[in-house]
């Protein structure tokens, strides 16, 4: 089935920022998905918050061969299959995306909270493939097993655009482009804090961590727990007493530690691999009657973790976590910037990874280095808490 030919404004601009503010509607609403698909498919309305309308992020495009020129596509029918709504942060991805392809904005947005299921997700693109969308935008749940549809979208002509995680695929062809956080990285820039952090401490004993892990099998999950077993097995005086999932939910991530604390008396730092996660192990922490934060020395249990959502970045300012490592959400203005490049013909890296900043209200460690880069420290104040968007 050949993508039909669509009418459409394509708009040029010299970019400030690769990445442009959330669109300017507030209250926009989608146009109804027709009778042919199925329940697992819902019509997106507009319920971005104003604060993700308002957004503005950066990121570091290496998108097209003139990045230069920002291109903005409308007119077309996006197909959106997300993971589901199991964070704050994956709330803010959505709502970023909902908002920038709103109707008044000009697109017909199709969405589909997949609930953390692979299968729904599958379902969701083969409908949207009998619906004839243009282009479809998939975060998949995890890398693995995602041939068959993908390639089923290629010979329909419709252009997958891969956002947030990865796919693991034969070929890569099957999808266009992708965009997305270096999870790696996320894991190796906090494992240097955490070893710069020991350093100034003057801590040399043995340190006892615990992972809650992410999904299994999610690109999130891969690799911050990479980067966290790769320090380990770099530091001779880190003991990695146990990984499981917490499946970035706080319930299960309160579970986990629960867990934790009755198998082990001597825990130091908890490692969680996304913000809600760590809101568990912090509750779990205060009923067992410890305490959290980065006086390891003294018996404090430190957490660590990933997204900085405004509400974990508010736990960090308080104390309760010590370190939150950015995993920004805010796509949906780069994807429309992708979509419209696409449509203006031009060829697009096939990975392109978005800048992330890191943050803590302890100031001993202002920079860490990984692999002859330096990346910086934001000293957390209410006031960087309250200029974001998410």
């Amino acid at each position: 089935m050949k993508k039909k030919i669509i009418s459409m404004v394509l708009t040029t601009a010299m970019a400030a920022a690769m990445l442009a503010g959330c669109g300017s509607s507030t209250a926009s609403t989608a146009t109804t998905s027709t009778a042919a698909s199925a329940a697992t498919t819902s019509t997106a309305s507009s319920t971005a918050s104003k604060a993700a309308s308002t957004a503005t992020s950066t990121a570091t495009s290496t998108a097209s061969k003139d990045s230069s020129v920002v291109t903005t596509a409308s007119g077309l029918k996006i197909g959106f299959a997300q993971v589901g709504a199991e964070s704050d942060w994956r709330t803010a991805c959505t709502a970023s995306v909902k908002d920038t392809f709103s109707e008044a904005n000009g697109f017909t947005l199709l969405f589909d909270d997949a609930q953390q299921k692979q299968e729904n997700q599958i379902t969701a693109i083969r409908n949207f493939i009998q619906q004839e969308v243009d282009y479809i935008v998939l975060d998949p749940v995890t890398e693995t097993g995602w041939d068959t549809v993908l390639q089923e979208a290629k010979d329909a002509d419709i252009p997958v655009i891969v956002v947030d995680r990865q796919v693991d695929v034969s070929d890569d062809s099957l999808y266009t482009c992708a965009i997305g956080s270096d999870f790696k990285l996320e894991g190796d820039k906090a494992c240097a804090w955490l070893d710069a952090f020991l350093t100034a401490k003057g801590i040399t004993d043995t340190v006892n961590i615990v992972d809650i892990q992410g999904t299994i099998g999610a690109s999130a999950q891969i690799g911050r727990t990479q980067g966290l077993e790769d320090a380990v097995k770099a530091h001779s005086n880190w003991n990695l007493l146990a990984e499981t999932t917490g499946e970035f939910t706080q319930a299960k991530g309160q579970e986990v530690m629960e867990s934790f604390l009755k198998q082990y008396d001597n825990i130091n730092v908890v490692y969680a691999e996304n913000d809600n996660e760590a809101f568990g192990a912090i509750d779990a922490i205060k009923a067992a009657g410890k305490t959290v934060g980065s006086d390891i020395k003294n018996g404090q249990i430190m957490v660590m973790t990933f997204d900085s959502t405004k509400a974990g970045l508010t736990d960090a300012l308080d104390g309760s976590i010590t370190l939150d490592t950015e995993c920004n959400p805010l796509y949906g203005p780069k994807l429309q910037e992708m979509i419209g490049q696409l449509q203006a013909g031009k060829t697009l890296d096939k990975m392109t990874y978005i800048d992330e900043s890191m943050f803590s209200a302890d100031t001993s460690v202002t920079k860490v280095t990984v692999s002859g880069t330096d990346y910086p420290i934001t000293a957390l104040t209410q006031s960087v808490i309250d200029s974001r968007s998410y």
